[in-house]
């Protein structure tokens, strides 16, 4: 055998996952354990007849445990969010408006439940915001056909799923992010779709207002997904007998609050400001989580007594739920991306009664208008 800077392989991984030692995969592969040794540390290349014993004795392809590095492709990618310089990092891929975006699989991205696989990993730093990003398959096909939706609804989660077994060369990446971080996503060119819902007191309009301002003359469309019920999430059976958002006060109720550009936080403030209660008579105003889950779970762990979200996250907890407002949730696209394909066949799927259903399981949402064009801007 010989060395072959090009040859990689994870024949430690598979072999560890599976609670072998060196010694019993060389007792299998009916090899000595110094080769086990040499082939995982990149020393040595294994025969032929060595890496087909290997695949055998662990149950796999030859191609699941060697690879050539120089068969991989690379691409530069505009990063979506920051990393440490020099920091490698598993990304996530999509092409949007004519450039490669790589999403960092770090933090609460690296393990969320849906386990986003990475696409490749950031190899080197090129500037501030780009990263060459070695990919872990050269199927571009997937890469090219994946559409990314900026949103907080968890019910597109659900959507993208389901549309995925429909169209099984299409991908879905949703990105989480509160209402105005996915319109400035979608503006930045980090996403094909924000989803938002933002209510302007002022004129009585949905969403709109927001879009004409941050999108700045740019071209785009509002399409709704639903209206859903937005309200207090408080413990089951009211112990407290929470009514409105003044009895959180009169009650000295805590609260957790979601952060700054959240729909969720604009409606509590909208609510307050209506019954002329200062924001930090409150207790737990400044108390930030980022999710619509992350409040639900609070309130159901007993950290708070309440909490905004919507009806559908309240039924999902077992919480109790005192509606406040009915929010439209609309999805807004620049208009360049509405004739791309992978974009056409997800929004087409926003007719399918499986999706229908899905919707109508989870409860708490006014579907009757779904996939209707509700602006243009």
């Amino acid at each position: 055998m010989k060395q072959d800077s090009d040859l990689c392989n994870n024949l430690k991984s598979i072999r560890t996952r599976l609670g072998m030692s060196q010694q019993d995969l060389a007792n299998l592969a009916g090899v000595t354990r110094q080769t086990i040794s040499g082939v995982e540390s990149g020393q040595y290349a294994p025969s032929v007849t060595i890496t087909l014993r290997l695949a055998k004795a662990l149950g796999c392809q030859v191609e699941d445990l060697f690879w050539l590095e120089r068969d991989l492709p690379k691409v530069e990618a505009v990063l979506a969010k920051p990393i440490a310089a020099g920091q490698q990092t598993r990304v996530s891929l999509a092409y949007v408006g004519g450039e490669w975006i790589a999403y960092p699989l770090i933090g609460k991205d690296a393990f969320r439940q849906d386990m986003i696989p990475a696409d490749g990993e950031s190899e080197s730093q090129i500037g501030t915001d780009k990263v060459r990003v070695r990919l872990l398959d050269d199927n571009l096909d997937t890469l090219h056909n994946t559409v990314v939706i900026a949103g907080c609804a968890p019910v597109i989660s659900l959507w993208a799923r389901a549309t995925e077994r429909w169209h099984p060369q299409l991908r879905v990446h949703f990105s989480f992010a509160n209402s105005m971080s996915a319109l400035h996503s979608l503006c930045r060119g980090e996403a094909h779709i924000a989803g938002m819902h933002l209510y302007d007191s002022e004129t009585g309009e949905y969403n709109t207002p927001f879009v004409r301002d941050v999108l700045a003359g740019r071209e785009a469309v509002l399409i709704t997904l639903g209206v859903w019920e937005e309200g207090l999430l408080i413990k089951s059976g009211n112990p407290m007998e929470i009514r409105t958002v003044s009895d959180l006060v009169s009650q000295r109720a805590t609260i957790v609050n979601r952060e700054i550009g959240a729909g969720s936080r604009l409606l509590l403030e909208q609510k307050l400001e209506q019954q002329h209660i200062p924001f930090h008579d409150v207790q737990g105003f400044d108390h930030i989580v980022t999710t619509h889950q992350d409040v639900a779970q609070a309130v159901a762990l007993g950290i708070v007594d309440a909490g905004i979200s919507t009806a559908s996250v309240a039924a999902a907890f077992g919480l109790g739920f005192i509606p406040l407002h009915q929010s439209r949730y609309d999805l807004v696209i620049l208009k360049e991306y509405l004739e791309e394909a992978p974009v056409q066949q997800l929004l087409s799927t926003l007719g399918h009664r499986m999706v229908h259903s899905q919707f109508e399981i989870l409860g708490g949402y006014d579907i009757s208008r779904i996939g209707e064009v509700v602006a243009t801007v």
